[in-house]
């Protein structure tokens, strides 16, 4: 079954714009949204829950058509943001106690293991909470109505490296049931180098690529070497170079086709996705002070 499916949807904005994005995610999977700021990913996620009405396209979320079966879609879906959505003014409980209504799957008992997991009091006022206290509390209202997929907008915003760490073991527990999917977007992509089984690349309102991690992995590959390997038909296979004076480091897409052209001249590396999201999108390939 597909979790996701996208079809052609486009949004116009003065300066820039979402651009007939199309793509699926199977359900029971982790898939990583990348992509440098102003890339379109949280306007993305936002168009998929309708609080962004696309101009056109088709969004199907569970197999259900957005904005037609809007109601029982949001029921069956957590929604995690580094935006804060609730009302300031109120207490955690508060809050918990206007939205536990809307679904139907609500589990108070796991609702508070996760506030005292995260450390977290409900007679806390959101609005005098800390940022990462406010994500854990999104993260808490998102997992305690046992969603079938959940959409993470820079999930980790604000939470230090322990608890970082911490959600991520977390989330991958939670997907253990195997009918559960994550679209997960995040700028620390170090999280999804370890958690994500695809990635979804956006670049200028465009998607650049939508592939499984390992493959992707397996098929890209940084090099490096002496500048004087470089020639018009060997800078061709290059994503992106970036030269010093003393060499260059690249990323290449078929790490075979470099591997026979370099030999042994050059060294080749395993990409991080931060490595591949910045040749990806780099366009200048020189030092700015030379």
């Amino acid at each position: 079954m597909k979790a996701i499916e996208v079809q052609g949807i486009t949004k116009q904005y003065p300066t820039r714009r979402m651009d007939d994005i199309s793509f699926t995610v199977e359900q029971g999977y982790i898939t990583g949204l990348i992509g440098p700021n102003g890339a379109g990913k949280s306007t993305l996620l936002r168009m998929l829950l309708h609080i962004v009405k696309p101009q056109q396209g088709t969004v199907k979320l569970l197999g259900m058509a957005m904005p037609d079966q809007e109601r029982d879609i949001k029921r069956q879906v957590g929604f995690i943001s580094d935006e804060s959505h609730f009302y300031q003014q109120l207490r955690m409980e508060e809050m918990k106690r206007i939205m536990a209504p809307f679904y139907p799957n609500w589990d108070e008992a796991l609702y508070n293991r996760l506030m005292e997991r995260f450390g977290l009091s409900g007679k806390q006022k959101i609005g005098q909470a800390s940022k990462g206290m406010k994500m854990k509390f999104s993260i808490v209202m998102a997992l305690s109505h046992h969603p079938r997929l959940l959409l993470m907008d820079e999930p980790t915003a604000g939470l230090d490296p322990v608890f970082r760490r911490e959600l991520l073991e977390m989330l991958l527990e939670w997907m253990e049931q195997g009918d559960r999917t994550i679209l997960y977007s995040t700028h620390v992509t170090t999280d999804l180098d370890r958690a994500a089984d695809y990635v979804l690349f956006l670049h200028e309102g465009q998607v650049l690529f939508h592939r499984e991690k390992d493959e992707l992995f397996d098929a890209y590959a940084i090099v490096k070497g002496d500048s004087q390997l470089l020639d018009a038909d060997v800078r061709r296979m290059f994503i992106g170079i970036r030269e010093t004076g003393v060499g260059f480091e690249g990323l290449v897409r078929d790490r075979a086709e470099a591997m026979e052209a370099f030999g042994k001249e050059a060294a080749f590396e395993r990409p991080t996705l931060e490595d591949i999201m910045f040749y990806s999108t780099r366009t200048q390939t020189g030092g700015i002070f030379s």
